[in-house]
């Protein structure tokens, strides 16, 4: 049984692409392609009705799923090649890239090698990071990324909490330019609540203020489980 939540995101999604059909005139030069599109779309709907109020999506979103047997050397290859893209960044300190315990890439990346002070726009000399990480994600396209903004606990945990989301959401921003699909996107905020070192030294809030990139894969039979938000992320 659909939930009422459910059954109205369903009709709603169903009426626009029947709106996207109908908008498809039979003049239009374009209508064989714009039809596809709405055909999809409607598609999409139909087999995405199914809410996850959890976690916030659409079940049967458009994104491919792994045999269980083949995560591991998916998730190998992926790293791999993070780490070939990469190289000079992590030569360079200004990220680490990690498999998590359940088989999650971590991409770590210090807020100094981003942003400018409490500022949330990528500086222009950064965005070569976030385009090679997005080159890597759109090649291996059955995962879930979900970016995380941290903060030290200098000024308010308010404004701490804010500035973290509007990090994350810059780091989405690129990814998403760059071609990752926006379906495959989560991100949030933790502020100042999730430090891995000391807020009491200069160098301890330096490895506090920083953004993770959590890659997920999407498991075939458990494809909820990729868009679980992560847990403590450590150090």
């Amino acid at each position: 049984m659909h939930s009422k939540k459910q059954l109205v995101l369903r009709i709603g999604a169903v009426g626009l692409a029947a709106s996207m059909v109908t908008a498809c005139a039979t003049d239009d030069p374009n209508r064989r392609a714009k039809t596809g599109v709405a055909i999809g779309a409607l598609a999409g709907a139909i087999l995405g009705h199914q809410v996850d109020g959890d976690n916030g999506r659409f079940f049967g979103a458009v994104v491919g799923a792994i045999a269980g047997g083949a995560v591991g050397g998916y998730m190998d290859d992926q790293q791999a090649e993070l780490e070939r893209q990469l190289a000079a960044e992590q030569d360079a300190k200004l990220l680490n890239i990690s498999r998590l315990p359940d088989g999650s890439l971590k991409v770590g990346i210090a807020s100094e090698a981003s942003f400018n002070v409490n500022q949330s726009s990528i500086r222009s000399d950064a965005q070569q990071i976030y385009n090679k990480i997005a080159n890597v994600l759109v090649d291996y396209d059955k995962s879930i990324v979900h970016i995380i903004g941290h903060t030290d606990s200098t000024g308010t945990a308010e404004h701490n909490q804010q500035l973290s989301e509007a990090r994350a959401r810059s780091v989405a921003d690129t990814m998403s330019y760059q071609g990752v699909p926006r379906d495959r996107l989560r991100t949030e905020g933790r502020g100042e609540f999730e430090p891995v070192a000391s807020n009491d030294t200069a160098e301890g809030r330096k490895r506090n203020r920083r953004v993770d990139i959590v890659i997920k894969p999407v498991v075939q039979g458990n494809e909820e489980e990729a868009y679980r938000r992560p847990g403590f992320l450590g150090q």
